[in-house]
């Protein structure tokens, strides 16, 4: 195979005032491809997660730098924003995990599933924000997840996730992980992490959790296939 398709980046759960935002490559029309292939062009792009979208049946892949993964918030959020400034907004994502709502409400884009379904990490309750800054990273063969309450009464956390199994050193912000804090906790939350992204969660119906952000573009361009 050699020909190019086209990667749209884009950057998911920007904090207020544009602070961070986790990269995210979406191919929205690329050729079958096996998975090999798409877990090689995911390494190579080397962002936290590349998402690859089946036009004839509306499926899509997420692929981590190492794994493919069932459910992930940062890419169904993003490919939900990025089909909606393409024209071609959607009710329904379509992951491995089996169909996921999704809307928009203002400048944000939500998901709702069951978090059960999105990837186990280990997660640890840190005494403090400064305890959660202070750690120097992951742990090998850990999918770390840790987080402190900043302000229990109005619900905001600091997290930080290390990913270490997946091939990511540190997620700068990681749906999956606010889905399991969201089911953990039972409440409104809004969950600050990495270097200053935002993510919004609440309780859904039926045990779902609803995860939202503000996303933007970054760049197109083409990309040679393998």
């Amino acid at each position: 195979m050699s020909a190019n398709t086209t990667l749209d980046v884009v950057t998911v759960f920007l904090g207020d005032g544009g602070t961070g935002g986790n990269r995210l490559g979406v191919f929205l029309d690329p050729p079958d491809l096996a998975v090999a292939d798409r877990r090689r062009i995911a390494a190579d792009l080397g962002f936290a997660e590349t998402v690859f979208l089946g036009q004839a049946d509306g499926r899509l892949h997420i692929h981590t730098p190492a794994v493919e993964l069932p459910l992930a918030g940062h890419p169904l959020v993003g490919t939900s924003w990025l089909l909606a400034q393409r024209g071609s907004p959607t009710e329904v994502l379509n992951p491995p995990a089996g169909p996921v709502p999704t809307w928009t409400e203002g400048e944000r884009v939500w998901i709702r599933a069951d978090p059960d379904l999105a990837p186990v990490f280990e997660t640890r309750q840190m005494s403090s924000p400064a305890e959660v800054d202070a750690l120097a990273g992951g742990e090998p063969g850990v999918d770390l997840h840790v987080w402190a309450w900043e302000d229990e009464a109005a619900g905001r956390v600091r997290v930080r996730v290390f990913p270490h199994e997946m091939g990511i050193g540190e997620d700068e912000a990681t749906g999956a992980a606010a889905l399991r804090l969201g089911r953990r906790l039972g409440r409104e939350l809004t969950v600050r992490q990495g270097m200053g992204s935002r993510i919004d969660v609440r309780p859904g119906p039926d045990g779902t959790v609803e995860v939202g952000g503000r996303c933007a573009h970054l760049e197109t361009r083409e990309y040679p296939l393998p």
